[in-house]
């Protein structure tokens, strides 16, 4: 393989995208190869030893540890977030937990943010205690609260910022702040605002994780995660471990297919931002929504935050309050003609779901409604179709 010329460091973020990464084989392909194998061969036995011991020269081995497609998708991501290092993962939840488990051990401590997604909030309550790790839970925008959690050593914290579902936004540079003194990383789940809206270590964050199947791919097409960092050192001694070991491996045809994503993703956020601020501003006028909940409305309790962390956007994610509760929400999800009902987010299609019963179905009641979950509270993802359309469909589901 000849390997693009390196990316300049005057490339913008939508040339980075399209461009980064690139790697092409003696045929020249225009478009990425897809590198479809699982093992490589050497000339000769000697050769195997030292790749294996470490003495020849560096190369790929076996598709578990590194491939070329995955590798090319790991550094265009790299250099879109502006992060020295990337390692792809098999899904999001695969990326949460291996840099989760790579920071901390038996006797550690991780403290989280409240509103988590449900998946991510049963790793931190009932995943890690199993393996000995204690954890604590707080109000993501208690700046007291943070304070106390932190004001004894942690190994690492973890949040989402906009959460999910509630759209929280958290002040990343002032809990960065807190970890650090505290002795812990900062993992932040950045699947809401994207690497096109915000930059969480560029806040002070020490990674970032990535549901890949969200934005990154944007059409539902496959799963993906990822994990970025700066710190050679963690990954060599900690994480490097954990993946080649565990096998969270990401196939090549994801890899492509994510590589393929990568190239629209700032058109395509700029459409679902333009889309759902639309949107979120003409459900504000339905007298059947009691609340919308959208970081680029200033009615969003941290909004003026969610403009400085998030480039001055409010992404493509909505959550909006039916007073009626769980009745109206299911009345106006099965009425939908247009928009699909689904669990999913970030595609090209606008998807609808019932946080309560399908996400955080098996988070406790109580649990729920502090994360600030009710019955009557829907997460829109807004997609790429005519606004227009868009608000037809859901003004005739709230009209019946």
């Amino acid at each position: 393989m000849t390997t693009e010329k390196k990316a300049s460091d005057n490339w913008r973020a939508a040339t980075r995208s399209v461009r980064g990464g690139t790697a092409r084989t003696g045929f020249s392909e225009t478009s990425e190869a897809i590198f479809m194998n699982s093992g490589y061969v050497y000339e000769t036995a000697a050769e195997a030893e030292a790749s294996f011991d470490g003495s020849g020269p560096e190369r790929y081995v076996y598709s578990r540890f590194a491939n070329p497609t995955v590798n090319m998708f790991e550094e265009r991501l790299a250099l879109l977030e502006g992060a020295k290092y990337c390692r792809a993962t098999a899904s999001g939840m695969s990326a949460v937990w291996n840099a989760l488990a790579a920071c901390t051990k038996a006797g550690g401590r991780v403290v989280g943010s409240r509103a988590l997604f449900g998946s991510c909030e049963f790793i931190l309550t009932t995943l890690l205690p199993r393996f000995g790790v204690e954890t604590e839970l707080v109000d993501g925008t208690d700046k007291a609260a943070w304070e106390a959690a932190l004001s004894k050593p942690a190994d690492a914290v973890f949040l989402e910022t906009p959460s999910n579902p509630t759209l929280e936004v958290l002040d990343i540079a002032f809990v960065a702040d807190l970890a650090h003194k505290a002795g812990a990383k900062v993992v932040v789940d950045n699947v809401f605002a994207t690497p096109i809206l915000q930059k969480p270590m560029e806040l002070g964050a020490d990674i970032v994780v990535y549901s890949a199947t969200k934005h990154i791919d944007g059409q539902g097409r496959c799963l993906g995660g990822a994990i970025l960092f700066n710190d050679k050192e963690w990954h060599d001694t900690h994480l490097t471990t954990f993946l080649r070991h565990t096998g969270p491996s990401m196939s090549p045809f994801n890899a492509w297919v994510l590589l393929k994503g990568l190239e629209t993703l700032s058109l395509r956020i700029d459409q679902h931002i333009r889309n759902a601020t639309a949107l979120a501003g003409f459900l504000s006028e339905q007298p059947q929504v009691s609340r919308v909940i959208y970081p680029g409305l200033k009615s969003h309790p941290q909004h003026e935050l969610a403009m400085k962390q998030m480039s001055g956007r409010g992404g493509g994610l909505i959550a909006i309050e039916l007073a009626g509760g769980k009745k109206a929400a299911f009345s106006l999800l099965d009425n939908l003609k247009l928009i699909d009902i689904s669990n999913n987010l970030g595609d090209a299609k606008s998807l609808a779901t019932h946080p309560w019963t399908t996400t955080h179905q098996r988070v406790p009641a109580e649990d729920k409604i502090t994360m600030g979950i009710t019955e009557g509270m829907l997460r829109l993802s807004v997609g790429l179709e005519d606004i227009d359309d868009l608000k037809e469909d859901l003004l005739a589901a709230l009209s019946v």
